[in-house]
């Protein structure tokens, strides 16, 4: 300790010599701290006690511990500091650290990135990053003509049958082939904000989907997709690189901020925690103490159950902390506003360590104000913090257009232009096209290449005006200064040797399989917890429904005709078993409903299905029961069933059973149909079969033999068996027989 007050006074003296000269050499002696030597000699010494307290602790307990800054004395420029666990900041403290720190959100948003930038720069860092490049890119998709293009049971039926003779070459149906993307080369450069521009139906989307590695398989491409000199499938693209779809998918049941934060705890802290071990390292060795605040944010958001990030995206990026305690919403529930729903899909990747960012009409919905923001926090962590994004918007503002360093412009499948946004307009002026002052930049290429709009921009008076069509643009850039050197840039492969380890991803799997269950099962408990209704509602439904089996079968004594008894008791077990298979049905809709965002996160891998699907049936396993229970109190002694107590649980087992095997069915037939009427449609037959083939309705002797596989397969056959052995086999229906004979 009292080295370390000796070398703290000494940068202190450095620092105030050199603070005539420059003020950032006086930060940078200082350790890169931002204490300006304003305060009390006192509250200085506390935070050097402080860092040497940390410097002693061993290096897994480092990387979690930070000094927590707050004023002791308001009105007095002095502070307290604390030490504390990353991992353990509470709401309300997490709250006031970040209120504190960005209290004006695009100034201080900017100041805190450059305060990172700096500390990386300091300790000689280099920041992983990916230059995407694609050459000679062709995506096509087969379609059907005529009357088979038309969605109908019949055609969805010839389509089955086509695919089944391709497998052996065959073909009868007749396609046309449909060019998405045509012959398509470029870059998106590190540390650049691209703006990717062009009229509906230019393929926009199909590009990113494309550079994102998440085309639909039934598409032909051709051509080559890299990052970092990497093909598609030497890595994992979905980790390294997130698509931002226009589509807003999410659980209506859902906060935003716990769907930001289940979003986190999916994805991870990816490279953060390498990149804050190697920086920690070389500031030891460099004898440097960072800034508290740059210091308890980075560590904050580089260890795996911090919730920091999340309030720093909300707060700083999408401006949804006035809503993050409100539900999303959906069709049945009042939630947040489209463009509220907007953002939060673009927060959901935000959260994640991915660098690489594929945006997608980001602005549906939003107002220019709005947008502008959201794309200026974006703008300002791709220059900082040297991000990969190629963002897609259909008629941005000029402001907005001015935050872009390149446009890209895409029309008819193929790439018009590509280059620095200062050379853009250029470009068209040597085609003869000049944007008026009183246009956009962005309206102005979106219509040029229009047949419709072109003439207006025509500015050669001199010669007679022509259309001048996408493929004569493409050619003219080809020859552009900007063209050619696209072209020299591609023709030099790309030296893989410079890039970081961090850079890109190769594992499927970036957290752990214990916590990706320990998120999977707090998830489906919130959501069982909001969806409680149906439950209740369920159990409700039982009562009911058992207390009126009750009173249909109810026997308190056996009669003399032991025959007739024992119809109407096995009746009563087939209505049972009915019962509890329809019992199922609110399954299928659940799962419906859930179907959507389950994909979403499968396409982004944050998940495997067997991750969703696990906590999904167990957390169930209990409400079953309990409904089980209910049931079989009510029903069994009413009837008048065999009063043995091993009987009563051997029934109770069953009925469990058969509401498993309902609940099971028909989150099958919801997973296979994916609508709400077909999925109604095939359940109701599932069941008829089931029915038919269960033995109860029809003999077994009554099934043909071709069908008796049917019989087998049925989960009733086994619970028929299984009740009606329970029952029949009592003394009390053999004593009774006996005494009749």
């Amino acid at each position: 300790a009292p080295q370390t007050r000796a070398c703290t006074g000494a940068m202190e003296m450095i620092s105030r010599s050199l603070q005539s000269v420059s003020p950032d050499v006086s930060v940078y002696f200082s350790g890169g701290s931002s204490r300006r030597r304003s305060g009390a000699g006192e509250s200085d010494d506390e935070e050097a006690l402080r860092w040497a307290a940390l410097e002693r602790l061993p290096s897994f307990e480092r990387l979690r511990t930070g000094i927590l800054r707050s004023e002791a004395q308001a009105g007095r420029r002095r502070f307290a500091h604390e030490e504390v666990d990353v991992r353990m900041l509470e709401g309300p403290q997490r709250q006031a650290f970040v209120e504190s720190v960005f209290r004006v959100a695009e100034e201080d948003n900017e100041r805190f990135l450059k305060k990172l930038r700096a500390r990386i720069d300091r300790a000689g860092i280099v920041i992983p990053t990916a230059e995407v490049r694609f050459r000679n890119l062709n995506v096509e998709a087969e379609c059907h003509v005529g009357s088979r293009a038309l969605p109908t049971l019949a055609n969805a039926t010839l389509d089955t049958v086509d695919a089944m003779l391709g497998l052996a070459g065959v073909s009868l149906a007749k396609t046309k082939t449909l060019h998405i993307l045509k012959d398509v080369s470029g870059v998106v450069r590190p540390s650049r904000m691209t703006l990717l521009l062009g009229p509906p139906s230019s393929g926009k989307t199909t590009l990113l989907l494309a550079l994102a590695g998440k085309l639909d398989p039934t598409l032909k491409v051709r051509g080559e997709v890299t990052y970092n000199g990497y093909g598609l499938d030497e890595f994992v693209p979905q980790k390294t690189a997130a698509y931002i779809s226009q589509n807003d998918v999410h659980a209506g049941e859902m906060t935003v901020k716990e769907t930001l934060h289940f979003s986190a705890r999916c994805q991870g802290v990816g490279h953060r925690y390498e990149l804050l071990q190697e920086l920690t390292k070389k500031e030891r060795q460099l004898g440097i103490y960072p800034d508290p605040e740059v210091d308890l944010f980075m560590k904050a958001t580089s260890v795996e159950g911090s919730t920091l990030q999340t309030d720093y995206i909300l707060r700083q990026i999408l401006g949804l902390d006035m809503c993050a305690d409100v539900m999303v919403g959906d069709d049945m529930r009042t939630g947040i506003s489209g463009g509220q729903k907007k953002r939060l899909t673009t927060g959901e990747m935000l959260v994640g360590p991915t660098k690489v960012l594929f945006m997608d009409e980001i602005s549906t919905g939003l107002d220019s104000s709005t947008t502008y923001q959201v794309v200026r926090c974006i703008q300002q962590i791709v220059h900082l913090g040297e991000a990969t994004v190629l963002v897609s918007l259909l008629q941005p503002a000029p402001e907005i257009f001015d935050l872009f360093d390149d446009v890209m412009l895409l029309s008819e499948g193929q790439i018009v232009y590509q280059g620095p946004r200062e050379y853009v307009l250029e470009f068209f002026e040597r085609c003869g096209f000049r944007c008026p002052e009183r246009k956009g930049a962005a309206d102005f290429l979106q219509e040029v290449t229009s047949k419709k709009d072109q003439a207006q921009y025509w500015i050669q008076n001199e010669k007679p005006y022509h259309y001048v069509s996408v493929p004569e643009f493409v050619l003219k850039f080809r020859k552009f200064h900007m063209g050619k050197s696209l072209k020299k840039q591609l023709s030099v492969p790309f030296n893989k040797r410079k890039i970081h380890k961090s850079a890109l991803v190769f594992s499927d799997q970036s957290v752990s399989t214990s916590e990706l269950l320990k998120t999977s099962f707090s998830k489906e408990w919130l959501l069982m917890q909001r969806n409680s209704f149906i439950y209740v509602f369920k159990i409700v439904q039982g009562i009911i429904v058992a207390l009126v089996a009750s009173t249909v079968f109810l026997r308190t004594r056996l009669h003399e005709d032991t025959e007739e008894d024992g119809q109407v008791y096995l009746g009563a077990l087939i209505f049972i078993m009915i019962a509890n298979m329809f019992n199922g049905f609110a399954e299928a809709t659940l799962t419906l409903a859930r179907l959507p965002v389950f994909y979403k996160h499968r396409d982004f891998l944050f998940y495997r299905p067997w991750h969703f699907t696990l906590p999904n049936v167990l957390l169930k396993v209990p409400m079953a029961l309990l409904e089980s229970i209910i049931w079989v109190v009510i029903t069994y002694y009413l009837i008048g069933f065999s009063p043995e107590a091993s009987r009563f649980f051997k029934h109770l087992l069953i009925v469990f059973l058969i509401q498993q095997a309902a609940g099971g069915l028909f989150r099958l037939v919801a997973g296979l149909c994916r609508t709400v009427v077909v999925t109604n449609t095939a359940g109701s037959l599932a069941l008829l079969i089931i029915f038919v083939m269960g033995g109860f309705i029809l003999p077994r002797d009554a099934i043909p033999k071709w069908l008796v596989w049917g019989y087998w397969c049925s989960p009733l056959t086994y619970a028929y068996i299984a009740l009606a052995v329970n029952e029949m086999d009592s003394p009390r229906w053999l004593d009774q027989s006996v005494i009749d004979s």
